[in-house]
């Protein structure tokens, strides 16, 4: 029989019954984080026995209009959206219409990895698995950041342009591009979008009712959070960021109170409130069982022995329980989603900043609290290392532009127009045009019309591109390759600092230059 949810109206709840932090204490615990981490909005919630122990949002949606963050208001969960494709597909397994092991190509014919051997053997299971080769984010900017150009099927043509980092199936890099393959086979099996099978079969079924298939499917709703980051080193409200391109690997909008009943779900054997089994216990030992594993330190803060990826989730021992995971990030939003079945406890933490410590601390501190161990400061523990890491970012972007106004001071040879400017292209990625104007020289990514900033000179063959938009803080470097005669041939990014997202994959651009326009 299906445990009761127990919620009462205000969406505080009835007691933290076997857990050492008290609603007061975690209601000031946010609140410290907040502050600590300047974030403008948080929504926490905690489900324990079946019981929703604790549902609240804290600080305010939007810094513009300062409404409040409460348990419904929308948040873009990201990559949190993996577990949902992977249940999809595991429904299709169950219906007889997919196996795991099956062929991508059965799906999608079409469909071409760089290297003809893996292009006919991958399969089902190694899309959702991170395991294809495919480096972590290699692909990540044909979607991202938001307002690029290029669509669902251009963009599965073109993973065959994708020069694999890893040998097939030899380590585990995090990818968001064979998910977005994954939910193609969704479509092509459903005749219905990944956003519409997932409403449909899902989250309807599920109870998650104020919950969406994507951004554009919530833009009516009100109550949903506005996208914050720091730019110069003030949070600021941003463009929400998200690619209708790539759904599959992190489009869902949800808040709060649907995350809880999401998570109720899955540890009542992904089973409705009315009873109906979604995904048989053959195809839930599939999703939570380790498929790919990664290499863990040997001491660390939860004993954990044996970490990896499911199929849609990461999955890991935490104090001799099973832990089933997953964060999601946007720019200016992260999230964290965390079950640990044997406890029948569920945490959920939603932000509009991206701030991975601030759900972090907050995770950790109920986690410890339902394990039964001692208060162990994480807020401190998170503030100092954040401080430290902010400092290492700051040296390495101050250390760049140094260099390069010290070598703007010297007599060393600076690269003329005639030497770059043109158009360079990239298999994949497209066109990158390289221009002059009255004040200097610029960049401009055509097929992601908002990448776009100006050059700096470093050296005698790299400048810093310095994009425009600040909220990205993804500044990187340019560096050319030349002709016998000076003249450039080709250019390759990589970005300045550590801080860089690593969806803002450079590093794996290939740029030739195929014109000389001045």
């Amino acid at each position: 029989m299906r445990r009761s949810l127990v919620l009462i109206a205000t969406g505080l709840l009835v007691g933290f019954t076997q857990a050492q932090i008290s609603e007061k204490q975690l209601d000031q615990l946010v609140e410290s984080t907040l502050k600590t981490f300047d974030v403008p909005g948080i929504s926490v919630g905690v489900i324990k026995d079946g019981q929703v122990i604790y549902a609240k949002g804290h600080g305010v949606a939007s810094l513009t209009s300062k409404a409040k963050m409460d348990q419904k208001t929308l948040v873009g969960i990201a990559s949190n959206s993996k577990g949902f494709t992977a249940t999809a597909l595991a429904i299709l397994v169950d219906e007889g219409k997919l196996s795991w092991d099956d062929k991508v190509t059965k799906f999608i014919p079409e469909f071409q990895m760089y290297d003809s051997y893996v292009s006919q053997h991958l399969t089902v299971r190694d899309l959702i698995t991170h395991r294809s080769g495919l480096g972590l984010g290699q692909g990540d900017l044909m979607f991202f950041p938001e307002g690029g150009t290029i669509g669902l099927q251009e963009l599965i043509h073109k993973v065959r342009f994708l020069k694999p980092e890893n040998e097939f199936r030899d380590k585990l890099d995090y990818n968001n591009i064979m998910f977005i393959v994954a939910g193609e086979v969704i479509s092509r099996i459903s005749s219905q979008s990944w956003a519409e099978f997932i409403e449909s079969r899902i989250l309807k079924p599920v109870g998650m009712s104020s919950s969406f298939g994507s951004y554009t499917r919530a833009k009516a709703v009100k109550n949903k959070i506005d996208a914050h980051a720091p730019v110069d080193g003030v949070v600021k409200q941003i463009p929400h960021d998200w690619n209708e391109t790539a759904n599959a690997a992190g489009g869902i909008m949800s808040n709060v109170e649907d995350m809880l009943v999401w998570a109720d779900f899955l540890m009542n054997g992904f089973t409705t409130k009315d009873g109906k089994k979604l995904v048989s216990d053959r195809q839930i030992q599939q999703l939570w069982q380790i498929q790919r594993p990664s290499t863990v330190a040997l001491k660390n803060p939860y004993d954990t022995g044996n970490y990896g990826y499911g199929l849609g989730w990461f999955i890991s021992d935490v104090k001799g329980h099973k832990q089933v995971q997953h964060s999601g990030g946007l720019i200016g939003t992260v999230t964290l989603f965390t079950l640990i079945p044997d406890l029948d406890l569920g945490i959920v933490v939603l932000t509009n900043q991206q701030s991975g410590a601030a759900f972090n601390t907050i995770t950790n501190t109920l986690k410890d609290s339902y394990l039964g161990l001692e208060d162990r400061n994480w807020l401190k523990t998170y503030s100092e290392s954040t401080q430290k890491s902010a400092a290492r970012y700051a040296k390495q972007k101050k250390e760049a532009y140094d260099k390069a106004a010290s070598f703007a001071k010297s007599s060393g040879q600076k690269l003329s127009a005639s030497q770059v400017v043109g158009t360079y292209k990239d298999p994949w990625f497209g066109a990158v045009e390289l221009t002059q104007n009255a004040k200097g020289y610029r960049l401009e990514c055509k097929t992601s019309p908002r990448l776009k900033g100006e050059l700096i000179a470093y050296s005698s063959n790299t400048f810093i591109v310095k994009w425009d938009d600040r909220s990205y803080d993804a500044d990187a470097y340019l560096t050319f390759v030349m002709d016998e005669n000076g003249n450039a041939l080709s250019a390759s990014l990589k970005p300045i600092s550590d801080i860089t997202d690593f969806s803002f994959d450079f590093q794996d651009l290939d740029l030739h230059k195929v014109d000389t326009k001045k």
